[in-house]
């Protein structure tokens, strides 16, 4: 069981890897498709590099699921080896991994009032003025149609995956 926790961990931290990969290849074309979108606002571009919006895979949108890769590989590991460490370990960042993937999923959803909001918070009074469905809908119509596919896959691979490996450990 311990082998198919650790199965079930790698594919997570696949699933991980796979956001800032897609956000690498296709940020710039998101990019250049919202600022085609702030123009056609009247809102000048530079606003995004001025309040540190990014498309790309920068900054967190690299480390943090890095950083969960790379937590889901240790603990694979210890799984793999058989060591004490890997039960509590796989229940702890298991878990974890299910609730950060219910925030992310909820912040996909709500996307829309969540830019509005966080615009608002910048002060930044041109900020304010876009006009956030048409923004977000340009930018992510600028990925490729498989994208959304590959975001429910990645998901349900999260979910399932960290629910199994949870249920092959308590077994174990």
């Amino acid at each position: 069981m311990n082998t198919l926790a650790a199965v079930m961990q790698l594919l997570v931290a696949a699933a991980f890897v796979s956001i800032p990969i897609v956000r690498h290849r296709f940020g710039p074309a998101a990019k250049a498709a919202a600022v085609a979108e702030l123009r056609r606002q009247n809102v000048r571009p530079e606003v995004l590099e001025e309040n540190r919006l990014r498309f790309d895979a920068g900054g967190h949108e690299t480390a943090a699921p890095a950083a969960v890769a790379a937590i889901m590989i240790a603990v694979a590991a210890l799984n793999l080896a058989g060591a004490g460490l890997a039960q509590p370990l796989t229940w702890i960042f298991s878990s974890l991994v299910i609730l950060m993937n219910v925030v992310i999923v909820y912040s996909n959803l709500t996307a829309v009032k969540s830019v509005q909001a966080a615009f608002r918070r910048k002060g930044d009074p041109e900020l304010a003025r876009v006009e956030v469905a048409p923004f977000l809908e340009a930018a992510e119509g600028a990925f490729p149609g498989w994208v959304r596919a590959q975001t429910y896959v990645r998901n349900t691979i999260v979910f399932a995956g960290s629910a199994i490996a949870l249920i092959a450990v308590t077994l174990t």
